[in-house]
């Protein structure tokens, strides 16, 4: 890489994540090339390029400030053989560099045929790129391979907050395991061949238990398949994902996680409810309503921090029976999120005091997210700016 500027760093540090053995020649180069250098992830050689570089190198990127050393540095490169790319002039290049994006295990590569145009072929890349990480192209395998199971973190309900890699994931499926929680509107834009599995549970009702959900992700693995398992939320937040890993890994699957939006965090948030605030509460709790309160929770109460409970509603009463009774505030604010991110999403908000009398009334129903804690109190950020607010 002759040249360590915008278009010589760019390429230099790409390069050598791919795993080439990169020689920067440059004078000057920038933070970026000197880190690499130091971390032994790239040679630089700090000094004007010669001719005698060119020895060894399979690849010669002339990216200099000056287009005459560039033309030379290229005819070099041609009279001794070797590919090389005239940054300054692509039109006198022996070689092109497509514009490039990694999508897994694909990699998207776009070149012009005839008169360079790196900037048309860029925006092609980033319009086909887009395709592909929004899961819109089938990109299943087709020749036989060993079977896989990828546990995809789907968020907190909506379709839109999933993550690149899990709808990418997603479009590589030959099998979907899903959950009743998980964002299964997505499941309506795969092809009709892909299998989906419902396995949803509700509350005292689970239709397939899960040492059946484990044996199903292990037998379609077994036979080939690419195997998606579909959860709300994160996978290893209340989702019961490390049982499902552990089965996998038992039975010798190849077995991979994707996080996801967990519900804990994601649904305050949208419901602009910040669980961390400073000056208001720098701890979160976050408990699953079916272990009912515990210490732990109870002292978050009492402390003051805040406390998200997950699948709560129908132990409500007593979470706040036993908050109440070891001494946390009757004032403390509560915010219950119905539905969060869907076009039914309700909150109720009152007191500690009153939150289970106002949800009973109201008919709060899971699933919902219950936040305990002056985060929760109604118009907190409103008050916040207002008090940090310059004249």
């Amino acid at each position: 890489m002759a040249g360590a500027g915008s278009v010589g760093t760019r390429r230099a540090v790409a390069m050598a994540h791919d795993g080439a053995h990169v020689v920067v020649v440059a004078p000057d180069a920038d933070g970026a090339i000197q880190a690499a250098a130091s971390r032994s992830e790239m040679t630089w050689l700090q000094r004007t390029v010669t001719r005698d570089d060119i020895d060894g190198a399979w690849f010669v990127v002339a990216a200099t400030d000056s287009p005459t050393v560039n033309a030379d540095l290229v005819q070099w490169c041609e009279e001794a053989g070797v590919w090389s790319v005239n940054a300054s002039d692509v039109s006198r290049s022996a070689a092109r560099v497509a514009a490039q994006s990694r999508h897994g295990d694909l990699a998207l590569g776009v070149i012009s045929l005839g008169d360079a145009d790196p900037r048309r072929a860029v925006q092609v890349r980033d319009a086909l790129a887009m395709r592909l990480d929004e899961g819109d192209i089938d990109t299943r395998h087709r020749r036989a391979r060993d079977g896989r199971v990828v546990l995809v973190g789907s968020g907190p309900g909506a379709d839109d907050l999933i993550t690149v890699r899990g709808m990418r994931v997603l479009a590589e499926a030959d099998v979907v395991i899903a959950d009743r929680l998980a964002a299964t509107g997505l499941l309506d834009r795969l092809p009709p061949d892909v299998e989906i599995i419902d396995v949803g549970k509700s509350r005292d009702n689970h239709p397939v238990p899960q040492d059946q959900i484990n044996a199903l992700l292990v037998d379609r693995a077994r036979a080939g398949k690419s195997v998606v398992r579909l959860k709300g939320g994160d996978p290893f937040v209340f989702g019961r994902g490390g049982e499902e890993v552990h089965a996998c890994l038992e039975a010798g699957i190849s077995v991979e996680v994707v996080p996801g939006v967990s519900s804990a965090l994601g649904l305050p948030t949208l419901a602009r409810i910040p669980v961390t605030q400073r000056g208001v509460s720098s701890t979160v709790v976050i408990t699953s309503g079916h272990a009912g309160p515990d210490a732990a929770v109870t002292a978050a109460m009492v402390a003051g921090a805040t406390v998200v409970a997950l699948m709560a509603v129908s132990h409500l009463d007593e979470i706040v029976s036993a908050g109440l009774k070891a001494g946390a505030s009757p004032e403390t604010p509560v915010a219950i999120v119905e539905n969060g991110s869907t076009p039914r999403e309700r909150i109720t908000r009152a007191t500690l005091a009153r939150i289970s009398l106002i949800a009973d009334e109201t008919g709060v129903k899971p699933p919902a997210v219950i936040v305990i804690g002056e985060v929760a109190r109604p118009g907190l950020l409103a008050s916040e700016v207002a008090r940090t607010a310059r004249p």
